[in-house]
Parts: C-alpha cells; structure tokens; sequence
C-alpha cells in the first residue's frame, strides 16, 4: 500500500479511529514520539502541530502497534486497517 501525505489519506486513517474503540484526539503536547496512546482509557493523543507528513506517520506507526477491534468496522474501513497494519509500506510523495 503506498502511503500519501495527502488530507484525504488523513481522513481515512481518521475514519478508521472512529469506528474503533480508540477516541483520536489531536492537542498540543510535547510527546517525544508525537503522540501519546493511553491504552487503558483507549485514547490516542497526536500533536496537532506536526505537519501533515507527520500527522499520517503518527498514526500509520500506531496503527501497526495497537490492535483494533475490526468488528464494528465498516467494510471500507477494514480492508483499509489490515492493509495498514499487516503490509509493508511504500511512501508516496
């Protein structure tokens, strides 16, 4: 799958969180990866002033590492997780 820094990909990644368990938050932080995963409280918190580029890399990097529920998920939106999660990606500028 490549991956394109673009808003639309942003926004299916952001789809994806929402038909998850996980609340996806963007707010100001001073996280050393960018971002910040509450597994407990299932909340993912990205630093809303990274630029898109690094916004999409937060979150692709989270979703290989966190492990989502695809039963609530739609079609579209599974295909597009395990696509994410399970495949190596090519980076598309």
């Amino acid at each position: 799958m490549q991956i394109k820094y673009t808003p639309h990909f942003l926004s299916k990644i952001e789809d994806v969180f929402s038909q998850s368990d996980y609340v996806l938050r963007f707010e100001k932080g001073t996280f050393k990866s960018g971002y910040c995963v509450l597994n407990d409280q299932k909340v993912v918190v990205v630093n809303k002033y990274y630029s898109l580029e690094g916004k999409i890399n937060c979150l692709v990097d989270i979703l290989k590492n966190v492990p989502l529920d695809t039963a609530k998920m739609e079609d579209k939106n599974k295909v597009f997780y395990l696509e994410l999660a399970q495949n190596q990606l090519n980076i598309e500028s």
